[in-house]
């Protein structure tokens, strides 16, 4: 059982660069990374989502040095996403994923992985096979209790599918956000057929927030300086005005109506917002209220179409 609100570790592995790359958010105090572990672990958060590339490793580390091997903590990452000779690539190989198990196990001080997740892999290697072998592997050598695929952004369709018809693996993780529900007719079948669901990127990388400007600036070691151009901020600030109508009735802020939004849907199993400090444990986990069915609808008949648009080019 996992806590319907888990702890997304990407943030807290810090402003770390592949090349001239940036795969972080931005610089990351480790004290105020692990206070904020402690303080999760304190607000009944049980599930705590990371992957060996989040800050190249120094995620997983702040985990081993905090949690290690708590058996009452669910842990879950993920394999395949490489920084190799100075670029961002990606390895399947049963040869590669058996050995970087090994090392995540080593960063997280865990005997086992409860979840361990191929990172985005896409069909082509799926049918390889080699990555399922791997999988299959570390569960029957005790690495691992089970495993999963991270599904890709804005498709996510082919290779959950692929998975459910060679029953393979034992659960999702798939981008659900108010902007992005490519993916809601995809929870209903995956949550039939058996399979847990992990929703990422509940606030769309900080815009459900409620707290992005004109103006906003990363710095350039955070991803979103590429990602959240000032365009797409501005589109989203037109539309934003209707969903702080429907936060404010409820007397949440706009962040926890993200999340409630998702925890709507019966078949999610966790949400994982980011989190960096103990205080945004406090925003993310307390004051959640299930909105209504009406409301949910209202979300969905809102046309982000455009705004879709502009974050799907870029990336």
């Amino acid at each position: 059982m996992v806590s319907e609100i888990g702890f997304g570790t990407w943030a807290i592995g810090g402003g770390s660069m592949v090349g001239d790359t940036p795969i972080g958010w931005g610089n990351a105090d480790d004290q105020q990374s692990k206070e904020a572990l402690l303080r999760a672990l304190d607000a009944g958060i049980n599930f705590f989502d990371t992957a060996d590339i989040y800050g190249l490793g120094h995620s997983e580390e702040l985990i081993g040095s905090v949690i290690n091997n708590r058996k009452d903590v669910v842990i879950a990452s993920k394999v395949g996403n490489v920084s190799r000779n100075g670029n961002f690539t990606t390895d399947y190989r049963k040869k590669y994923i058996l050995q970087a198990c090994e090392e995540s196990l080593k960063r997280l001080k865990r005997e086992t992985i409860d979840y361990y997740q191929l990172h985005t892999a896409r069909l082509q290697d799926l049918k390889k096979g080699e990555c399922i072998e791997a999988m299959d592997q570390l569960i029957k050598a005790g690495k691992i209790r089970y495993w999963g695929l991270s599904l890709p952004t804005f498709n996510p369709f082919p290779e959950a599918h692929y998975l459910m018809s060679h029953l393979s693996g034992s659960g999702f993780q798939l981008v659900l956000n108010i902007i992005n529900r490519a993916a809601i007719p995809l929870i209903k079948e995956v949550y039939s057929a058996g399979y847990a669901i992990i929703a990422r990127m509940p606030l769309q990388f900080g815009l459900l927030s409620g707290k992005f400007n004109s103006g906003m600036n990363f710095p350039d070691n955070d991803h979103r300086k590429h990602r959240l151009s000032e365009e797409i901020i501005e589109e989203y600030l037109r539309i934003q005005p209707v969903l702080s109508q429907l936060s404010d009735r409820y007397n949440m802020t706009q962040a926890q109506f993200a999340l409630s939004y998702i925890l709507s849907y019966r078949e999610v199993s966790t949400v994982i917002p980011g989190i960096r400090t103990a205080g945004q444990v406090f925003l993310n986990t307390e004051g959640i209220k299930i909105i209504t069915n009406e409301d949910r609808d209202m979300v969905e008949e809102m046309d982000f179409t455009r705004l879709m648009g502009m974050i799907m080019n870029k990336g």
